[in-house]
């Protein structure tokens, strides 16, 4: 039934160890393969918002459906995906931008190049719109206190819209630059499959180890917040590679689109099978979101960039969410 498992058990491993290092190793074979996808037929901007949030936010869907079938406690879901959603826009793009220069339209380059980053902050732009969308849709949604099915429906369906309309985007630019999707293309897209077979079976076991632990900051109590944390690790590799490599187009995209895998499509999926009740902190950080996103866009419209010290505002604030959401 679980093979990888079963080899784990007769190799008498430790298994919250074991799999935390099989977590990160799909992850990072995860990367390895979407670099490879940047000479495939996908731009930048493309493959941070259509591929990657998959790769990066496969973790959260497999998640919801774990907690599904060991019938666990629903509001896990929501604290995961805002804690998800609310470190990739704070934490990790900060980090980024006080490490790393994230300049999105660089002041000299050719004409074809400012083109480029011109769209690139556009693409951005539009993306970070959809954030706001989402999260306000979501804080409507659930002024009765949950999460219903009829929610969820509501939910997938204008995630489903905007993907539809990132796929016929891509589609298009391929068209119009004369480019097609070779068959290393789709051999890398099996790869990063397999890498996500792993990921699945290592976080079902950590989040079996979670669930029977009733004692202690690290049990069953912290789960969403736990698991919230771990899932940001896919991310927070994507983000320091890209940053790096000063690919920040891919930075940006990455986070914010893997912040649409949680809110909506992963709230919607589980809020459809069962109702999610939301937590305490809930309105804080719908507001923290919307505002997060707005300073962002803002960053884009005037520098072009994030800066430096408005990255550090960023980490505080993710400090500041910790201490409302989990310590107050």
């Amino acid at each position: 039934m679980h093979p990888f498992r079963d080899l784990i058990d007769r190799l008498d491993i430790a298994h919250p160890i074991t799999f935390k290092v099989a977590f990160l190793l799909a992850s990072w074979l995860m990367i390895w393969r979407l670099e490879a996808l940047l000479h495939r037929g996908l731009e930048g901007t493309a493959l941070g918002t259509l591929v990657v949030p998959y790769c990066s936010g496969l973790g959260n869907m497999v998640f919801v459906f774990l907690l599904w079938r060991d019938n666990g406690p629903a509001q896990e879901i929501m604290v995961n995906s805002l804690v998800n959603n609310v470190s990739n826009l704070t934490l990790l793009l900060g980090l980024s931008a006080l490490i790393w220069p994230l300049q999105i339209v660089l002041a000299k380059g050719s004409k074809t190049q400012k083109r480029e980053q011109r769209l690139s902050r556009l693409a951005l732009l539009f993306s970070l719109t959809a954030v706001i969308f989402f999260s306000g849709l979501t804080w409507i949604l659930g002024q009765d206190g949950s999460l219903d099915r009829g929610d969820g429906f509501a939910l997938i369906s204008v995630f489903l819209f905007w993907q539809a309309f990132q796929i016929y985007d891509v589609l298009k630019n391929n068209l119009q630059r004369d480019k097609n999707f070779s068959v290393k293309f789709y051999g890398d897209l099996l790869l990063i499959a397999a890498s996500g077979w792993l990921i699945y079976e290592s976080l079902d076991a950590l989040v079996s180890h979670l669930t029977a632990s009733e004692n202690g900051f690290f049990s069953a109590t912290n789960l969403g917040w736990i698991t919230g944390w771990l899932l940001v690790l896919p991310n927070a590799l994507l983000a320091f590679y890209y940053a790096a490599r000063k690919r920040a187009d891919i930075v940006y995209s990455s986070q914010v689109g893997d912040g649409h895998i949680c809110i909506p499509l992963c709230l919607g999926l589980f809020a459809v099978l069962r109702p999610i009740p939301l937590p305490d902190f809930f309105t804080t950080a719908m507001i923290l979101l919307g505002g997060v996103t707005i300073a962002h866009a803002v960053c884009l419209l005037v520098f072009g960039r994030l800066p430096r010290w408005v990255g550090g505002l960023l980490v505080a604030t993710y400090g500041f969410f910790v201490y409302d959401g989990l310590l107050n």
